[in-house]
């Protein structure tokens, strides 16, 4: 990543903007020192820590980097032993304090944010506010505490005690009757460290005592009188000890923070780390931006195998309510693009945008767009806008020639390239020569590149060169103005014609200009225009199917809520009718056990009563299929793969037809279609979902008595549902507790007709025969 590709793309700018979102000086110093990298894994690092950091703010539970300062030059200095100010102490203090803070607040989050949690339990390392003991010493206001040594707490006692007995004295003397017309204020004041009072200068003398200072004016004199001179001299005395005390304090301190300033710097490290990464979070927020995804370079036959797909992609630099997104991407059929266009119309800005976003990604930054995805490039190199070199005496060409020189020897196959007007500057039929042999090199050298040109011949080379594509940026020559969408695979037009006839240029001169191009320019121009026809139309027709994809979509989308309605509602038809039957049943078992009690003959008169009552299934009608050529139309007709009933409109050949199903008409083939009841039979899609028949046999061995009859209660009724005729009841032989239980509750049940032990061969006492009373 050369310095003047930074320039040329902007990626400075970004980086202002980027440091307008820290929150401390190390960290906006930071932020403007970013630089893309190309190593792979350290781009994916950086990307995730500002997805975390985004995260992290979105959830509103960001640390605070408040009361961080740059300890760089007190650390320095603690190191030589030149002692730090109170100030400055209480600023290292802060620090320590606040990026213990930071710290916890980010390391208790390991999961969400592992990154940096990571550095939260780093700041964690550092040394303890508390063995440091700025706090206990220093106030907030930047003073020496009395706790800070027990020989200041002594040495101000002792100098507080004599300025009080001081002060007492001085008071009674400005008080005095004899001294009040000697002094310009009855005030006790200070000069050079010793106590004083205001004399009147032409009272000189009269109050005995030695002049520290005079007025500006003169007409006063600061004297301290003569009777306190000692007990100044004492309160000065102390006051010098406390002097001294509060600098053996200081430098003890100053001492302690020299100890563990290599320390505190890589705190200031981290926290410059975390700063830069909250900044990029609040960044890609304000972008709207979105984590690029990383691709390898491929083993693609003729092609660098890298990856440049950018959906929706917006300057960083651009106003965001202006910006006209744009889409770019490279395939597998092509690496170099060529653009081609108005001036004006946006080819600059679009080299500017993927050569920023590759620098943006690769520094770990978000991208202003909907997707994105690319490779890590080794470098990116940009040749973009008008340069001179008055320096060395170089034309604006021989500058452009200078730096593609340069980017031809550094480029090689995990390069991006850019090139503004290739070969502009010049003669145009050598220059459009040159950028032609240009585009060669790269594309021999399979050099990844996007280049932006007016020249037709560089259009003819991109149609036909394999690995080169055209794209276009097109220009609404009604409004003259540019619409900033670009088209892949679509040569663009300079339309300096058109735009001169819509400017109104007499028509005159617009014929004379369109007689002095060339045969083949023109011959070229007209090529290209049948090659854009073509493809738009081509455009046109995917639209078009991508849009009968979307209603075939919407329409399945449609039948299926449709069935799965249906289904609901047989369903519910279903319960309905499985309540019903358990309400049949329960009666029909209530008048079962009527019977007990009964004799021989009416017990058969009741059962033959309840035969009766039982209504026969009818018999559903059955659906036969249509045969090829054999459907009408108006006949009605089952569909089966969509288990609805329609009407056929219309015969497309006896193979298929077109069946109006509710609101939609829908082509089926003949062989899918049923006539006959339309109703949905149990081998429809809508299958009715019941029980399957019990086993014959039920076994109760090891179960408890009241359990097992429970068992078998429930057993019976769903044999008897089921239509069984005979069944086993499995219950062991044991103590014959369990067989005895459960003959006694045969004996006497409604659906029993008769019991007996099994065969010896089949269980003997260990199994009972139940033969249940007939349905019908």
């Amino acid at each position: 990543m050369n310095k003047h590709s930074l320039q040329v793309l902007d990626f400075n700018q970004v980086l202002l903007q980027l440091a307008s979102h820290t929150s401390t000086p190390l960290g906006k110093s930071l932020g403007l020192r970013l630089r893309p990298t190309s190593h792979e894994e350290e781009v994916k690092r950086r990307q995730q820590e500002t997805s975390e950091a985004r995260a992290l703010l979105q959830s509103k539970s960001a640390p605070s980097l408040g009361g961080i300062t740059d300890l760089t030059p007190h650390l320095k200095r603690a190191r030589i032993g030149s002692t730090l100010t109170p100030q400055e102490l209480l600023e290292v203090h802060h620090t320590v304090v606040s990026s213990r803070g930071v710290g916890r607040a980010l390391s208790n989050q390991p999961t969400d944010y592992p990154l940096l949690a990571g550095k939260g339990k780093f700041l964690l390392q550092g040394p303890d506010p508390r063995e440091l003991g700025i706090g206990r010493a220093i106030s907030e206001g930047g003073e020496a505490l009395d706790e800070a040594s027990p020989a200041l707490a002594g040495i101000r006692r002792d100098l507080r005690l004599h300025q009080g007995r001081l002060e007492k004295r001085l008071q009674e003397i400005v008080s005095s009757p004899q001294n009040r017309e000697y002094l310009q204020d009855p005030i006790i004041t200070q000069r050079g460290g010793r106590y004083v009072i205001p004399l009147r200068a032409e009272f000189k003398g009269r109050v005995p005592g030695l002049v520290h200072d005079r007025s500006q004016s003169g007409a006063t004199l600061f004297v301290e009188p003569m009777e306190i001179v000692e007990e100044n001299n004492q309160v000065r005395e102390f006051q010098l000890a406390e002097e001294q005390e509060v600098e053996r304090i200081l430098g003890l301190l100053t001492q302690k923070v020299g100890a563990v300033s290599e320390i505190v710097e890589n705190l200031l490290n981290t926290l410059a780390e975390i700063d830069l990464a909250l900044a990029k979070g609040k960044y890609s927020l304000r972008l709207k931006g979105v984590e690029p995804t990383f691709l390898p370079f491929r083993k693609w036959p003729n092609h660098p195998g890298s990856t440049l797909i950018f959906k929706g992609a917006r300057h960083p630099l651009l106003d965001p309510e202006k910006v006209v997104p744009i889409d770019l991407y490279l395939s597998e059929d092509y690496f170099i693009l060529v653009i081609t266009g108005p001036n004006t119309g946006g080819k600059t800005v679009t080299l500017k945008t993927a050569g920023l976003f590759a620098l943006m990604a690769q520094a770990g930054l978000h991208l202003p767009a909907e997707e994105a995805e690319l490779s890590t490039f080794s470098g990116v190199y940009a040749d973009i806008g008008v340069e001179q070199s008055i320096e060395q005496n170089l034309s604006t060409f021989s500058s452009h020639l200078t730096q593609i020189i340069d980017i031809l020897t550094r480029g090689g196959s995990h390069s991006l390239v850019l090139f503004d007007e290739l070969g502009a500057g010049t003669d145009p039929q050598e220059g459009a020569a040159l950028a032609q042999a240009i585009l060669a090199h790269l594309r021999e050298r399979k050099i990844t590149a996007l280049v932006a040109t007016h020249y037709p011949a560089l259009k003819v080379y991109a149609q036909l060169a394999p690995g080169v594509e055209n794209a276009s940026l097109e220009f609404d020559v009604e409004t003259l103005r540019p619409t900033y969408h670009l088209s892949i695979g679509l040569p663009g037009r300079s339309q300096a014609l058109a735009i001169a006839t819509r400017l109104g240029l007499h028509p005159k001169i617009i014929e004379g200009a369109q007689g002095l191009l060339s045969p083949q320019e023109v011959e070229v121009e007209k090529y290209l225009e049948e090659i854009k026809a073509a493809q738009k139309g081509a455009e046109e027709a995917r639209a078009q199917a991508q849009e009968e994809e979307r209603r075939a979509a919407a329409l399945e989308k449609e039948w299926r809520e449709k069935t799965v309605a249906l289904e609901k509602e047989w369903d519910e038809i279903l319960n309905q009718a499985r309540q019903k039957a358990r309400v049949e049943l329960a009666t029909f078992r209530a008048r079962l056990n009527a019977l007990q009690g009964k004799s021989a003959a009416e017990r058969k008169r009741i059962l033959a009563e309840l035969r009766k009552s039982i209504q026969p299934i009818p018999q559903q009608k059955a659906r036969e299929h249509l045969l090829p050529g054999s459907a009408r139309v108006g006949d009605e007709v089952w569909v089966r793969g969509l288990a609805q009933a329609g009407e056929v409109v219309a015969v497309l050949s006896q193979d298929e037809v077109e069946v109006k199903v509710g609101g939609f008409r829908v082509k089926a083939r003949v062989e899918d279609l049923e006539t006959g009841e339309q109703q949905p039979a149990a081998t429809s899609a809508l299958r009715i979902r019941t029980k399957a028949a019990p086993p014959t046999t039920l076994n109760l061995r090891g179960r408890k008595a009241e359990e097992a009859l429970s068992l078998l209660d429930k057993y019976l009724d769903q044999a008897f549902v089921a239509g069984l005729d005979t069944v086993r009841i499995l219950h062991g032989r044991g103590t014959g507790t369990l067989r005895r239980l459960v003959r006694q509750e045969l004996s006497r049940h409604p659906l029993v007709a008769s019991v007996q032990g099994a065969e010896e061969q089949e269980g003997g006492e260990g199994v009972t025969v139940v033969k249940l009373v007939a349905r019908s």
